[in-house]
């Protein structure tokens, strides 16, 4: 079973690479992502988000860049700052509750500025 560091790692190896089935894979069937917009249940209802980021994060110039990330037993945190050609992500955060090698538990949240 992989560790909570594992499944962030491998998380962010997706994130970076486009992978929404590896994405996926990292987390519970049954997990739920909280956002700014309401939670997230399951992994059909998380997969159009993750469009959505891959779309927005997949044009070319995207810079991304990790301030902190920790890891503590079965919880893992990261604070983000990102620039894609259509905004500035000033300030991201996301918590993970990760158990048996999966992301059960998820919190989102950024500060968005839209260029233009």
């Amino acid at each position: 079973m992989a560790s909570t560091k594992e499944v962030l790692d491998h998380h962010m190896q997706c994130f970076d690479a486009g992978d929404l089935a590896g994405i996926l894979s990292d987390y519970a069937t049954d997990a739920v992502l909280f956002t700014p917009n309401g939670p997230l249940k399951g992994t059909d209802a998380i997969r159009p988000l993750f469009q959505l980021i891959f779309a927005e994060f997949g044009n070319s110039g995207t810079t991304f860049s990790m301030i902190q990330q920790t890891v503590d037993g079965e919880f893992a945190y990261i604070l983000w700052t990102a620039e894609t050609a259509n905004s500035i992500y000033d300030m991201g955060t996301d918590t993970f509750v990760i158990r048996d090698g999966k992301i059960v538990a998820q919190s989102f949240a950024c500060k968005i500025t839209p260029k233009g």
